[in-house]
């Protein structure tokens, strides 16, 4: 191996390592009562953590080592650090306060071992990579903290008492473990019209974060919840919409409009169960309906009646609904 191409693959583990060292540097705040220099810590570990992964892939200096580094630097920096920076804030003297710490640095542990063993998983959808399982580690870290963020900022109030502190780390440690679907900023696409203002948006948050940075942290922490909502819909949305699996972001908008117009025109959707399945209903309820016998209706039970008109498949319009749906009509 030639020696620029060994100082290239160390370049990114060197980031990893730097964030590694700020969030263990945070702690070392923590414990001198430093806690504006703890949340200046762990903004500079979560830069480094976003942009390890882009040099590695920029640079085609991906390795194994750079993974599980990752990974570990990850556990210390989102998991520990903002544990002990926590309990040494308000946690500490508390009853239960330590096993809120334990509670949040293991939930991190086992959120990053479910991420680790996903990314060989070849039985998700192709959508599954544009969402995260669960709140990612830099985003929890940043989540965890808004009680601090609201301390530093507002001074103290009912935000800082233990057992605010306490529910809202075990919330954030619960979000980690979830299942609930969060957006991956990395596989996101902006729309050219939008460049623009989002541009805006970004000197303002720069602005606020300069002058008011706790208020700013909490904002953005504040924002990043909000959008949970947003998320959990457009996954559910991808799932029951295969058709746009394979469609490029940007290009999903027209699958969603075709959606909504097929809607409106009473369209329904392709049949998802199996085709036996379908047949298996339709042949059970003509047998309910009788036997027909030229332009009478003989019933299983009871007299016979004059025949009302047969639509297709021999499904009457009267038929009740249960009967109805199991035959896929449409109500009129």
């Amino acid at each position: 191996m030639k020696p620029y191409q060994a100082g290239i693959r160390l370049l990114p583990n060197a980031v990893t390592v730097l964030a590694l060292c700020l969030g263990l540097s945070a702690v070392n705040f923590a414990l001198a009562g430093r806690f504006e220099l703890c949340i200046a810590a762990a903004f500079g570990a979560a830069l480094c953590d976003a942009l390890d992964g882009g040099l590695a892939r920029l640079l085609d200096a991906s390795s194994r080592i750079g993974q599980e580094l990752d990974s570990l630097s990850d556990l210390v920096s989102f998991g520990v650090a903002p544990a002990l920076v926590l309990y040494i804030w308000a946690l500490e003297g508390t009853r239960l306060g330590w096993v809120v710490a334990l509670v949040f640095a293991v939930c991190m542990a086992l959120r990053l071992a479910r991420f680790n063993t996903l990314i060989d998983d070849e039985d998700q959808p192709p959508f599954a990579k544009e969402f995260f399982v669960g709140v990612p580690a830099p985003a929890a870290a940043l989540t965890a903290g808004l009680p601090l963020y609201l301390f530093l900022h507002f001074g103290p109030g009912w935000w800082s008492s233990p057992v605010a502190v306490g529910l809202w780390v075990l919330s954030t440690a619960g979000l980690m473990v979830s299942r609930i679907p969060t957006l991956s900023l990395k596989t996101a696409r902006v729309r050219p019209r939008w460049i623009a203002p989002l541009l805006v948006l970004v000197g303002l948050g720069a602005a606020i974060l300069l002058t008011a940075p706790f208020l700013g942290m909490a904002l953005i922490a504040a924002g990043y919840l909000l959008l949970i909502p947003y998320t959990i819909y457009r996954y559910a949305w991808l799932s029951r919409h295969p058709e746009a699996w394979g469609v490029p972001v940007r290009e999903r908008r027209a699958v969603a409009r075709a959606a909504r117009s097929a809607r409106r025109l009473g369209l329904r959707p392709p049949l998802r169960r199996r085709v036996a399945g379908r047949a298996s209903a339709v042949a059970r309820g003509v047998a309910g309906m009788g036997r027909r016998r030229g332009g009478e209706v003989e019933l299983e039970h009871g007299p016979a009646r004059p025949s009302r008109s047969l639509g297709p498949l021999g499904s009457d319009r009267r038929l009740p609904s249960r009967d109805r749906r199991r035959l896929g009509l449409r109500r009129r």
